[in-house]
């Protein structure tokens, strides 16, 4: 079949948005025909700033019910195909919402989420994130590591620096995930992953979320999908075809403003990093673009069978496992 028909009959999940949520971002999502996403609902804030956000994502669902659905399990994922909707996947990029209190884990899972990063950038009560000395982690966030697999989430690394990462992936008991993340080989970063992280989070049952945020790419805001899918490919050749899926990390509709929050640590204090400009890869400039991609991936050379996997089918099978389902 073409490009439009597989893309048109696949499951297509986008492990990492962080856009803007507002009805034209839930347009573009059914423009591209995107069955479910990963959408961010808390970075630097605590238990109570995190609640008001799922409250705030619930009541966006409700107004755009003939466009989204809520996902608790993947046959909710299934539900949104059928219905020609795009299915939430409520996500933390920071553990810090479960302050020190880890019955807030089963707290948030009963609202509906169901993948959580272990660090943003910074340390927290759990470990440590990539743009700091990373010692680790840390005893309690071993309790929280445990508590995340006896409830079902998924333990996210993409932000974790690379001990606490490797100590994540030691300790769980279910598959973890770098949820959105690019290979060091091709451009040297403190996100971007190495050849032996890579093959260690596969080596262990483990998946990786291919990005392409600009900033991490090997061409920048000169990049393209082919550069894109470039990184995809090197990440495949490394983890293989059934532990490798899409973590976009699109930041649609955002402005100066939160690439700010997002640079300083606590969203406020110390500056980490500078982005520079922002530009998505040329053909992947919005969520309505995703069918470019599955094109993109069978014009350099993989097969129906592997794109199917790459844009959707692997996500399903890594959260049926972790979700306990």
């Amino acid at each position: 079949m073409n490009a439009a028909e597989l893309h048109d009959k696949s499951i297509i999940i986008d492990g990492l948005i962080c856009a803007k949520w507002n009805r034209e971002l839930f347009e573009d999502m059914a423009k591209g025909k995107l069955t479910a996403a990963n959408c961010t609902v808390s970075f630097w804030e605590n238990f109570e700033g995190t609640v008001r956000n799922v409250v705030e994502m619930n009541q966006l669902i409700d107004a755009n019910s003939d466009l989204l659905t809520k996902v608790y399990t993947t046959k909710d994922i299934q539900r949104a195909k059928a219905e020609g909707k795009t299915g939430v996947m409520m996500g933390f990029q920071n553990a810090h919402a479960f302050e020190d209190q880890i019955g807030y884990v089963q707290i948030f899972k009963d609202l509906g989420v169901g993948i959580v990063q272990m660090c943003y950038n910074t340390q927290n009560l759990v470990g440590t994130g990539c743009y700091e000395r990373d010692g680790g982690l840390s005893g309690y966030g071993r309790e929280i590591v445990a508590e995340m697999n006896r409830v079902g989430m998924l333990c996210d690394l993409s932000h974790v620096g690379p001990n606490t990462a490797k100590e994540v992936i030691i300790e769980s008991k279910k598959p973890v995930a770098y949820s959105h993340c690019l290979p060091a080989g091709l451009k040297e970063h403190p996100r971007n992953r190495t050849d032996e992280e890579l093959k260690f989070i596969a080596d262990n049952g483990g998946f990786v979320g291919v990005t392409m945020f600009a900033p991490f790419l090997k061409a920048g805001i000169n990049a393209t999908i082919d550069d894109y899918v470039e990184a995809i490919q090197y990440i495949y050749n490394i983890v293989g075809e059934d532990a490798i899926g899409i973590g976009t990390d699109f930041t649609q509709g955002h402005g100066y403003d939160f690439f700010e929050y997002l640079t300083h640590d606590k969203g406020y204090a110390r500056r980490l990093t500078r982005f520079g400009e922002i530009i998505n890869p040329l053909g992947m400039r919005t969520v309505g673009d995703f069918p470019n991609l599955t094109e993109a991936l069978l014009k350099h050379g993989f097969s129906e069978r592997q794109v199917v996997k790459i844009m959707g089918e692997n996500w399903v099978s890594l959260l049926k496992n972790v979700w306990g389902e």
